[in-house]
């Protein structure tokens, strides 16, 4: 179990001006912000960093979102971390997300879902490693 997690606030919640509101509920959740990022991916990156969807009907749709916005990159630390961010983000649909849970209460649609979050622990080193070097990480 790490205790460490990888999330982006997507171009939609940018684009809306829901990060602040986002940033602050993480933050109020007891995760500490480790590394802070804002950025835009191009498609290239945005493919790179989505690859495991590759084969995916929905893949060029993905990266094309990705890569329309700006978006904030963030490693997050708290005991369990990857799972107690799971909770606190809600489920993919908006629609079947629990109440107060950020994609509940930001996110539009399946596809513009507010806020990414890591899968496991193995994943959020991935991912973090993808946006941040060993000198981003505190």
């Amino acid at each position: 179990m790490s205790n460490r997690t990888f999330t982006m606030i997507k171009p939609d919640a940018m684009k809306n001006g829901h990060a602040g509101a986002i940033l602050d509920r993480i933050i109020k959740e007891g995760f500490r912000v480790v590394s802070l990022k804002l950025t835009k991916l191009s498609a290239e990156k945005a493919g790179e960093f989505y690859a495991v969807h590759k084969e995916r009907p929905f893949f060029g749709e993905l990266v094309e979102f990705m890569s329309s916005g700006p978006i904030i990159a963030a490693i997050l630390e708290k005991d369990d971390a990857v799972a107690s961010f799971r909770t606190l983000i809600g489920a993919t649909n908006p629609a079947q997300a629990a109440e107060g849970t950020i994609r509940k209460l930001f996110a539009t649609s399946v596809g513009e879902n507010a806020v990414h979050g890591s899968d496991s622990d193995e994943n959020a080193a991935i991912e973090g490693s993808f946006f941040f070097s060993g000198l981003e990480k505190f």
